[in-house]
């Protein structure tokens, strides 16, 4: 073979090569990194029991209504217990188009795995109905986040395997040891899915994990999900920091600076607006109207909350005051003492996002507890109503009578339901507005306690 020959041949092999390979696409889609809800925007929360317990999405509602009063937002649960994803598709142009959604988050997959082995047929069911969630969505105009399942607690389920496992030793046995790994690979896909389409992704099971296994190193029956399946109130609050997080949610409510340079004092402000600035001989008064008010969750969640340094991390609150003479200063706010600090201390910093002694935590602490209450009396037996319809869209029965019956006492209770979570959020928006405080740094002159035996 000549060297002609031979080059033409290596040239053809390229081509031929080249031509073999899957057209790739010429602009990889950006993964969603976060969430931008404006005023009317909806988000919806579509998934299983775990969506339908109302508590993740009502922490993340929380949120919303604390760190954007200004903007009404709306948010519809879509969480049903048991649901597969094709039990999502049944009911998802009533349940889900219909709200004209912005984003939907998704979480599904922890019955789809059924309880069991890895099994390629069931996963390929899983892979179709969850790809055809997903280009549903994107044919409404809406932004996907897929959320991989959450955490399976394997050693709870050693010791109190959950009540619908089969009485069988080898269901058992798979459940215990296999089903996390299961649903990591499921939360895999759902990973890989979100990259390659330029959906969102959050990662459930791997920070609850992590955060489980760090608190085991003290407790070795710490758990946060005490089913092995359904996170409780704590779980469910992390839940809500882990979608926050990921989603590069704000982190800072506000921060006030206040600096006293030759006698006078200056503001120094984000995230509200300061006045009336009053020099006392004992410190310093002033007014601070915040743009929105700390992100604080009902007292069942609050060990979750604290675990994540939620507070710190996604509501910073802080006062920094530099220019006091030494000694120890009273923070006054609307005349409540909430705090007594060194001046060095107020001169580096303080965060009051979890104070429960600022006005504006027992304000951000009644929108919660309103919206704890609509979850209550609307949004969750709104979530029953789907599940008894369910009976029907399963078995494909909504041709029967009994359908037939039921369907007009199911759209009469579904249009009341929505109405009183309506009602309910005119309330929290009235509830959610940031207002006037007045500020005041006085220096404490009380003498401090000697600590007892010492004189």
């Amino acid at each position: 073979m000549t060297r002609y020959s031979t080059r033409l041949s290596i040239v053809l092999c390229a081509v031929l090569a080249t031509l073999a390979m899957p057209t790739l696409a010429a602009e990889p889609l950006a993964p969603l990194a976060s969430i931008d809800l404006q005023d009317g925007d909806t988000l919806v929360f579509l998934g299983d029991s775990i969506t339908h317990q109302c508590l993740y999405t009502q922490y993340i509602e929380d949120y919303y209504y604390t760190r954007y009063p200004s903007l009404r937002i709306k948010f519809h649960n879509a969480g049903v217990s048991g649901d597969r994803a094709d039990d999502a598709l049944s009911r998802f142009d009533a349940d889900v188009a219909a709200f004209k959604p912005k984003y939907v988050t998704v979480l599904l997959g922890m019955n789809d795995g059924l309880y069991g082995h890895f099994d390629h047929k069931t996963f390929a069911r899983y892979e179709k109905d969850m790809t055809t969630v997903r280009k549903k969505i994107a044919a409404i105009g809406a932004r996907a986040i897929l959320m991989g399942p959450t955490m399976y607690d394997s050693r709870v389920s050693e010791t109190r395997p959950p009540r619908w496992i089969a009485k069988n030793a080898e269901q058992v046995k798979a459940v215990t040891s296999y089903y996390s790994a299961v649903l990591a690979f499921y939360g895999a896909w759902c990973r890989d899915q979100a990259e390659r389409y330029g959906q969102g992704y959050v990662d459930m099971a791997t920070f609850m994990g992590k955060l489980t296994l760090k608190q085991r190193t003290e407790n070795p029956k710490f758990t946060m999900i005490p089913d092995a399946v359904h996170p409780d109130a704590n779980g469910q609050a992390v839940m809500a920091f882990a979608l926050l997080d990921q989603m590069n949610a704000a982190a800072q409510v506000s921060a006030v600076t206040m600096n006293q340079t030759k006698g006078q004092w200056k503001a120094y402000v984000r995230g509200g607006e300061v006045s009336d600035i009053k020099t006392q001989d004992d410190g310093l008064s002033f007014v601070f109207k915040a743009a929105a008010l700390p992100w604080v969750l009902p007292p069942e969640a609050k060990l979750g909350y604290e675990l994540t340094k939620a507070g710190h991390k996604k509501s910073n609150e802080r006062i920094t005051v530099s220019g006091l003479k030494p000694g120890r200063y009273d923070v006054i706010i609307d005349d409540v003492v909430v705090g007594t600090y060194p001046h060095n201390r107020l001169a580096s910093k303080i965060e009051l996002q979890s104070n429960e002694k600022t006005p504006q935590y027992q304000q951000a602490l009644k929108v919660a507890m309103l919206n704890k209450e609509r979850n209550a009396k609307a949004v969750n037996p709104l979530r029953g109503q789907w599940l008894r319809l369910r009976r029907f869209t399963r078995q494909g029965d909504t041709g029967s009578e009994n359908y037939k019956k039921f369907k007009p006492t199911f759209d009469k209770k579904v249009a009341e339901l929505i109405k009183l979570q309506s009602e309910y959020e005119d309330k929290i928006y009235k509830a959610n507005q940031p207002v006037a405080r007045t500020y005041r740094i006085k220096l404490n002159t009380t003498p401090r306690k000697k600590p007892a035996g010492k004189e």
